[in-house]
């Protein structure tokens, strides 16, 4: 939308007032830090200046690529044999018997039954199910409108609550646990004040920070602004995501398919049960010993898709906003979406399949680290401190992969190359980047709880005046709130991906001297 070509950094205008200026300009002079006069120095060697990279890129990550294509082709391959050589007894091995005249296990013959049944609860269920998802559509707009109008009031209102809300649950699980009788004598009265004292502490920490950073809230306000913009002008991204979650289900189908049908790869054998005085057989079931493999290769493969396809919206976000932003207003981008899909799923597939198999590993390491169960002697504040050191080390690869994933889409460049790029950004605008995004992401899930809740008491308000439901009328009401919240989430996590693009995008012209906010 703005044009690059040169800085206006006073003024109070809106940032999208003119054609002529970065979008992310000072809306005041006294926004501008004196600590940043200057735009930040750069070696003459280090890196060329960064900008959306339009026109034909170049294949990147080719190995990734190919490991990735050749697991996939693996797990299919595998599957379809799986398929062929499957064994029609293995859905009735139950129902095989032990013949002593043969030897073998035989398949008497059995009947079976099916039976249904429905409920009047079902049809008020599906209606408000229905109604919900209908409306969902422009509630999301008008959070969008919102955003795009209101940036800078919704800001300053959320703020105060990320004080008052917890200190209010730090109180009240303190008083709560005095008046408990169990809670009390588990729970001295000195480790109850020694937690108090320090999450207060904590909060007086945050509160410190959103002090100490007063401008980067203006700077958060235009971005999310900025951000809602971006979104608005390229909606069509709502509704191709989506697209992309179909096709991973189409993707993932025959694998669950093959999955299935490889545990049908075996036969049924007597088995001589010990321990009962004579000779006595039964009838088991016996996979063939490549099946585990199979299974290892196809989840594996299912894990690293559906980390690659979450990198590859983020990608195809990333893209479309970013020649969004770096277009002038009167050369606005056509068919942007396409050309960022095409470069997702094309030249920087590669890139997209290592980002992906970075998360993939970071889910399982996390899911290991949070579900794993401990020994009695690991147990404790010392096992407290490993797991939220490694959370912390996950956080942080998380964090530098969102931001990876981003340059690469803005610039073209490889996994690696992109992730030294952005270590050398975020190494200048670190607490910049922590900030903008724990604000903007805090107060988005904050709006999206908000409105479900209060749409949560409009249903059980309406149910309760024109339906004859029960108890039932809550749980109803309990499914649209969590249905609307997903819908409101998927919104957030889009706009969430925006943010932080946007913010890429006013960093790049920071460091190219642009703009200088901070």
């Amino acid at each position: 939308m703005g044009s690059r070509d040169e800085a206006q950094p006073s003024g109070a205008q809106d940032p999208f007032s003119a054609a002529a200026q970065p979008l992310l300009h000072p809306p005041a002079a006294a926004l501008v830090d004196p600590s940043a006069s200057s735009p930040p120095s750069h070696d003459e060697d280090s890196y060329p200046p960064i900008s959306y990279h339009h026109g034909r890129r170049p294949i990147r990550d080719l190995p990734v690529l190919l490991l990735f294509l050749i697991l996939s082709l693996a797990t299919f391959a595998f599957g379809i044999a799986a398929v062929t050589r499957r064994n029609p007894a293995a859905s009735r091995a139950s129902s095989f018997v032990y013949d002593r005249s043969t030897s073998s296990c035989v398949l008497p013959s059995s009947n079976s039954f099916f039976s249904s049944s429905s409920s009047t609860f079902l049809k008020d269920l599906i209606w408000t199910l229905v109604v919900t998802l209908l409306l969902a559509g422009p509630i999301t707009l008008a959070v969008l409108w919102l955003l795009r109008h209101y940036a800078k009031q919704v800001v300053y209102a959320s703020i105060p609550f990320f004080i008052v809300i917890p200190s209010f649950l730090n109180v009240y699980w303190f008083v709560a646990c005095a008046v408990g009788h169990d809670c009390r004598h588990a729970f001295p009265l000195v480790y109850r004040i020694i937690v108090l004292v320090f999450v207060f502490l904590l909060i007086g920490i945050f509160l410190w920070i959103i002090v100490a950073n007063l401008h980067r809230i203006e700077l958060t306000i235009q971005i999310v602004r900025v951000a809602a913009t971006a979104l608005a002008s390229n909606i069509g991204l709502l509704a191709v995501l989506p697209l992309l979650g179909i096709g991973l289900l189409a993707y993932f189908s025959p694998i669950i398919v093959f999955l299935v049908f490889s545990t049908w790869n075996g036969r049924v054998v007597p088995r001589e049960v010990e321990g009962t005085g004579k000779e006595y057989y039964k009838c088991v079931w016996t996979q063939e010993s490549w099946v585990p493999a199979y299974f290892a290769i196809a989840i594996i493969t299912m894990i690293w898709s559906a980390a690659t396809l979450m990198e590859a919206k983020v990608y195809v976000i990333s893209g479309t906003v970013a020649q969004w932003y770096f277009n002038k207003e009167e050369s606005r981008p056509t068919k942007s979406i396409r050309s960022s899909l095409r470069n997702a799923f094309g030249p920087s597939f590669g890139t997209v399949c290592f980002s992906g198999m970075t998360m993939g590993v970071v889910r399982v390491v996390r899911a290991i680290v949070d579900s794993g169960k401990q020994d009695e002697e690991a147990r404790g504040f010392i096992n407290l401190i490993l797991k939220c050191c490694a959370n912390f080390v996950l956080a942080a690869v998380d964090f530098v992969n969102k931001f990876t994933i981003i340059f690469a889409a803005i610039t073209g460049e490889g996994y690696c190359s992109a992730a030294t790029m952005t270590y050398e950004l975020l190494r200048r605008n670190l607490l910049s980047a922590v900030f903008v995004e724990t604000v903007s992401t805090r107060i988005l899930i904050g709006i999206i709880f908000v409105l479900s809740a209060f749409y949560a008491i409009a249903v059980c308000a309406i149910l309760r005046g024109i339906s004859a439901l029960g108890m039932e009328m809550y749980f109803v009401a309990a499914l649209a709130w969590l249905l609307l919240i997903v819908v409101l989430g998927y919104f957030v996590h889009v706009l969430d991906n925006v943010i932080d693009t946007i913010y890429v995008c006013y960093a790049i012209d920071r460091d190219k001297g642009e703009v200088w906010l901070l």
